[in-house]
């Protein structure tokens, strides 16, 4: 049986919460836009038991109010060391907004879901009112707000191309991706007496300097970027940008980054740390977490924490590489997976919660079949810069041996107590589909595949294709559709095998660059033949730091610098949208119009069985009601807020993914999933 919880058991949110400890001071307060959940699927409780981890007294106020007289950011004094900032595990405009830029009724992330919770780009307000209240005090800024905002940036919600966050916040020092090995350091050097100021040679951290004061940085080359003016007098410099930055990212040995944001000062993006290792990996989930919202909810329901309240996150990072995700951005390409010795001994903290049932909604991450994944010779790997180990082909350097994620199903499934272990989160099929050199390899991939399908599926297998065209996967850097129908075969012969009757669900998404409606209509016929009348889908939203949103705003591919196509207007989006839902009788007759304007009979056929029904009066008269003010449907048609990402990601990637995903409307890639980056959120994991 769990311990009954006492208050100390979470970090203080309050004074009377420090005067119980008997602490007159902090040393750190952490301002985080989500409710305090002590778990390890959200970035504050992590931040927060990191730094505690470290000797240091730790504080932290979730969703500080900014609209008032401000005394929820002077209630706790000033920190002795510094004040950490992050808008939590999901970017706040994500979390905020739909793909069409409508405000969203609800927030997983806070108490009964309800919005209003937290401020747009939460980064830069809470930032700049401690920075009014306390100016001589440090304020360190991360999680995935912060950390896909290091350079420029083109906001989608403004329209315009924004420079490094810290030159909108005034920040002293933003640390990007992970957070756990930078915080250290951080740790390190402020107790040696270093203001954070002066702290210039952390890996995995970016400040701002003085054009003409650019310290060294000792082993790492560097590299210039255009600067922020040139990016905005030329889009080309903005594209180019890109692919230095991607591939310095996924890079092993990577080179320091600057860009010159105006005539003054020089963003400097030091190098990420080497990928962590399994034994730190592991001592972040062995933190005293308490797995539950701080006693201040009590009587409320927190979304994202029920959503991965029974769920286990098994690694970090992908390879993947998708166009429109961030977690490679964030989290890494390189995979660091945990040991099985402490994912049973999580599991078995979630045996010990009062209303565990026996059932595990989830054993994830980012992609459910990577754990353990990686290169067969690291030597070969430190010398790569490509954006992916399986697109457009799986690298021949690549173990993709899941026998150790097949022994970690076993040992989990072993444990008395435990019925089933749902796997939540998203899979690559592409990888399980490959053909290894190796016959026992090969064989591991059939054995998980059918493992999955027969054991770990509540009924509802979700993946994601994105799309049927190949020239648009291409362009999303996703598997051919053909690779789809033969993953269809193998679930279908699985269902048969063991008497299932379980439902596949694909992902789709609309209006992507490089997408026309053209083959929004092929792909509503192809998923026509298969029967699907879709739920899980969304319209493209354009998110800081992804090859997509460059070619969006653009308008050019970064690697091959030739045009691109992107629908921008409104309608343009609807047209593309409405072939989502050519089932729906009200989607019928602008279909079948859009059809005709495209001069495609063949596909009104395939559609609609060649019957094309009479025009009504208004629209013989010229006042077709077409697709310009249809009902978006949106409650419907949202991936069932699925809110993919960092979705569920919740941490857990299935979770509320990173909770609040909505895989709906906003390419909730977006998510933190942090486990251990100020801010982070989930895990990545796709929901």
């Amino acid at each position: 049986m769990a311990k009954e919880l006492q208050l100390t058991d979470f970090l203080p949110t309050t004074k009377k919460e420090l005067e119980i400890r008997g602490w007159d001071e902090v040393d750190v307060i952490l301002f985080s836009g989500d409710a305090y959940v002590d778990h390890p699927s959200f970035a504050g409780a992590v931040v927060g038991r990191i730094l505690e981890s470290y000797g240091l007294r730790v504080a932290i106020v979730p969703q500080p109010n900014w609209r008032d007289d401000l005394r929820d950011f002077k209630k706790l004094g000033r920190p002795r060391l510094f004040f950490a900032v992050s808008a939590g595990c999901m970017d706040s405009m994500v979390n905020h907004y739909t793909a069409n830029r409508r405000l969203r009724s609800d927030d997983a992330y806070s108490p009964n879901g309800q919005a209003g919770f937290r401020p747009d780009r939460a980064t830069i307000v809470y930032t700049k009112i401690l920075k009014e209240l306390w100016p001589d005090v440090p304020v360190i800024i991360g999680g995935i707000e912060a950390s896909l905002r290091r350079v420029s940036h083109y906001d989608y919600w403004d329209n315009e191309l924004k420079p490094c966050i810290l030159k909108d916040c005034g920040a002293d020092l933003l640390t990007y991706g992970m957070g756990e090995l930078p915080l250290k350091e951080i740790v390190r050097q402020a107790k040696a007496g270093i203001k954070v100021t002066e702290m210039h040679d952390i890996p995995q951290s970016v400040y701002l300097v003085a054009n003409d004061q650019i310290p060294e940085y000792k082993g790492a080359e560097t590299t210039t970027l255009f600067s922020h003016q040139q990016c905005l007098k030329d889009k080309l410099c903005q594209a180019k940008n890109f692919k230095i930055v991607e591939e310095e990212s996924n890079k092993m040995h990577a080179n320091r980054l600057l860009q010159q944001l105006d005539d003054k000062v020089t963003a400097v993006i030091n190098p990420p740390y080497p990928t962590m290792t399994t034994a730190d990996l592991d001592a972040t989930y062995e933190l005293p977490f308490t797995r539950q919202p701080h006693p201040k909810y009590k009587g409320k329901t927190i979304p994202a924490y029920e959503m991965i309240k029974f769920s286990v996150n098994i690694h970090r990072g992908c390879f993947g590489g998708c166009s429109f995700c961030t977690i490679s951005a964030h989290q890494g390409k390189q995979i660091v997976s945990r040991s099985k010795e402490s994912v049973i001994r999580e599991v078995k903290k979630v045996m010990e919660l009062p209303d565990f049932k026996g059932y595990l909604s989830d054993l994830g991450g980012p992609s459910a079949d990577m754990y353990q994944l990686h290169g067969k010779d690291q030597n070969i790997c430190g010398k790569c810069k490509r954006w992916s180990c399986i697109h457009p082909n799986v690298c021949k350097n690549l173990n993709t041996n899941l026998a150790p994620l097949l022994d970690l199903y076993k040992a989990v499934d072993s444990l008395p107590g435990i019925k089933k272990s749902f796997i939540g989160s998203g899979i690559r099929y592409d990888l399980l589909l490959h053909q290894d050199p190796d016959p026992k390899v090969n064989e591991t991939h059939q054995k998980y595949m059918e493992e999955l399908i027969a054991h770990h599926v509540s009924g509802r297998l979700k993946v994601a294709p994105e799309h049927t065209s190949d020239a648009v996967l291409n362009m999303m850097r996703k598997p051919s559709f053909k690779l789809f129908y033969e993953f269809k075969k193998v679930f279908d012969r699985v269902n048969d095998k063991y008497g299932l009757k379980q439902q596949l669900i694909p992902y789709f998404i609309s209006s992507h660059p490089g997408c026309k409606a053209e083959n929004m209509a092929e792909l509503a016929c192809e998923t026509h033949r298969l029967n699907f009348q879709l739920e899980q889908v969304q319209d493209f939203t354009p998110t800081p730091m992804t090859l997509s949103t460059e070619m969006y705003y653009t308008g050019i591919h970064p690697y091959t610098l030739e045009p691109v196509f992107t629908a921008h207007d409104k309608d343009e989006k609807l047209a593309q949208r409405q072939f989502f839902f050519w089932y729906k009788p009200e989607f019928r007759n602008q279909i079948i119009r859009e059809l005709q304007r495209m001069k495609r009979p063949d596909l009104i056929q395939q559609l609609f069985s060649g019957k094309v029904p009479a025009y009504s009066a208004l629209e013989r008269n010229g006042h077709s009601s077409g697709y310009k003010g249809a009902k978006s449907d949106n409650s419907q048609n949202n991936r069932n807020d699925d809110r993919r990402g960092y979705a569920n990601n919740r941490n857990d990637n299935r979770k509320p993914g990173y909770g609040n995903n909505r895989r709906d409307e906003g390419n909730r890639h977006f998510n933190d999933n942090g486990r251990g980056n100020f801010g982070r959120d989930r895990n990545g994991r796709r929901r």
